[in-house]
């Protein structure tokens, strides 16, 4: 739990700093390209994945949405917990495109405060809470119109790029290497199915 949080800890921790948005970011109001084609968060060729599609805010803060459909059920009609929190880490992480720096989930908690049924669109939106070293703290919220349905708290820690070449598939990592340097795997990209 080093490099989370412990049950002790207060959230965000003292001496967080805000840290800057990197100059390299994608621009507020523009799409957050996916970080991996085959991420099943946001990979557009994942055959099974959410697809989902996020958006640069202002400062720290990135938005989206996510269509609950039949796939992703759990109890009949209602979405999968399990899913909602994967879709809960996807908004998270999207934020990292705006710190310019990789990272990875440390930690990750998310309260379901009400039932999110099938055909449900849910208003994702995540924040930067504050940094301390190499751990980034977020939190985000998925509304059903305008209610908190899902809200998430979590812990990322920013690791060198030799992180995934060491831990990694090399084919997928070499992949992931030539889409950055093009832009993202959905550079230039208009024939691919996305959740809304």
């Amino acid at each position: 739990m080093s490099a989370g949080m412990s049950q002790t800890e207060s959230y965000p921790p003292s001496g967080v700093v805000m840290p800057p948005r990197a100059e390299s970011s994608p621009a507020p109001g523009s799409t957050i390209p996916s970080h991996f084609r085959w991420c099943y968060g946001c990979g557009i060729d994942h055959p099974s994945g959410l697809h989902m599609q996020l958006s640069a805010g202002d400062g720290l803060t990135t938005s989206g949405s996510f269509l609950v459909t039949d796939m992703h059920q759990g109890a009949p009609g209602l979405a999968h917990g399990g899913l909602l929190t994967t879709a809960m880490d996807e908004v998270l992480g999207s934020l990292n495109w705006l710190l310019g720096k990789p990272a990875v989930t440390a930690h990750l908690e998310c309260d379901f405060r009400r039932p999110v049924p099938v055909g449900t669109e849910l208003a994702m939106r995540a924040r930067v809470d504050g940094a301390l070293g190499r751990r980034v703290y977020m939190s985000a919220e998925a509304l059903i119109d305008e209610r908190v349905a899902v809200t998430a708290r979590a812990v990322f820690v920013q690791v060198p790029i030799e992180h995934f070449v060491s831990h990694g598939s090399p084919e997928h990592v070499q992949q992931a290497i030539v889409d950055r340097d093009r832009g993202g795997p959905a550079f230039g990209r208009t024939d691919i199915q996305v959740n809304p």
